[in-house]
């Protein structure tokens, strides 16, 4: 499953400024505002339905998901027709998918998206969370009308991109990578993408090329883990080594690693390690016969 990096941030306390991204799998960050850039609204924080937004968001500060999304619904019944309840419902889906509620929020995302049907954010939360439920062809249509509404998009073509390499068409991959770095060649997602890509096809070489240049900006055990497989493969095991152990210092309950450095034991013949390695991976949530597929399938 590709994993999607998007930027974390907060839930509601302004409406109508910038950016609000959810990040699949993780909780909003307490210190950044919680602002979107699809929603411009004048407030009238002194009326009962912004009053009720309010309490929502002191529920959100204290991560009590059921309350807040209580005060969101209150205030979607006492003023239907506000002009700021697509953001509303936005927010409440987000809630709703913190809790796990990923039909009620696919289907508040779809409500927000009745309301501003041109809303770039909405519509990248909905692709994310379609993705969630495997339902890959509604979120590429999401991902797809994001793109034509905004040129310069990263996050849609850089999804795209990702979703083509799954799929195994690499060519309409490198289109998307190539629009990335065409349109925002300060961006890292290009040369992400690209490594990503590079892996899938076996070429170890070019992947670690392309890896390396978005980890010397950004120590990211992901892509760490990932650049270590590919040095696994390549049979550069001290590369593996290192960023293998930098990775499990930054993320240490992360399974998949546990993978990569059983890998590396049995490479270097050290089985016993490689036990441990094992052990600690289903520890940390894999199947033990996924896991031994795994080292089974590894080329000595």
């Amino acid at each position: 499953m590709v994993v999607w990096l998007v930027s974390p941030s907060q839930v509601i306390t302004q409406m109508g400024k910038e950016n609000m991204k959810i990040p699949k799998g993780e909780r909003p960050d307490d210190d950044v505002p919680a602002i979107t850039r699809d929603f411009h609204v004048e407030l009238d924080t002194t009326a009962v339905y912004y009053a009720m937004i309010d309490s929502a968001q002191v529920r959100i500060n204290h991560e009590d998901w059921p309350r807040a999304e209580q005060w969101l619904r209150k205030a979607l019944a006492a003023d239907p027709d506000n002009a700021a309840n697509s953001l509303v419902l936005s927010n409440l889906a987000t809630i709703q998918r913190f809790q796990g509620k990923s039909e009620e929020a696919l289907k508040n995302y779809t409500f927000a998206l009745d309301l501003t049907p041109n809303a770039v954010t909405l519509l990248l939360n909905r692709a994310a969370l379609l993705l969630e439920l495997g339902r890959t062809q509604q979120a590429v249509s999401d991902y797809e009308r994001v793109a034509a509404l905004d040129a310069n998009d990263v996050e849609s073509r850089y999804s795209l991109g990702m979703i083509a390499v799954e799929q195994g068409d690499y060519e309409r991959a490198k289109l998307m990578f190539d629009e990335i770095e065409r349109n925002n060649p300060k961006s890292a997602l290009a040369s992400e993408g690209r490594g990503f890509m590079c892996k899938a096809q076996g070429d170890f070489e070019h992947a670690v090329e392309h890896l390396s240049v978005v980890i010397k900006a950004k120590r990211d055990a992901h892509l760490l883990g990932n650049r270590a497989d590919c040095y696994l493969a390549l049979k550069r095991l001290n590369n593996a080594a290192d960023d293998i152990r930098e990775a499990l210092r930054l993320t240490p309950e992360d399974a998949y690693l546990y993978v990569l450095r059983a890998k590396l034991n049995k490479l270097r013949y050290n089985y016993a390690d490689m036990q441990k390695d094992i052990e600690l991976a289903v520890q940390y949530g894999l199947d033990r016969d996924l896991v031994n597929g795994m080292l089974e399938n590894l080329s000595k």
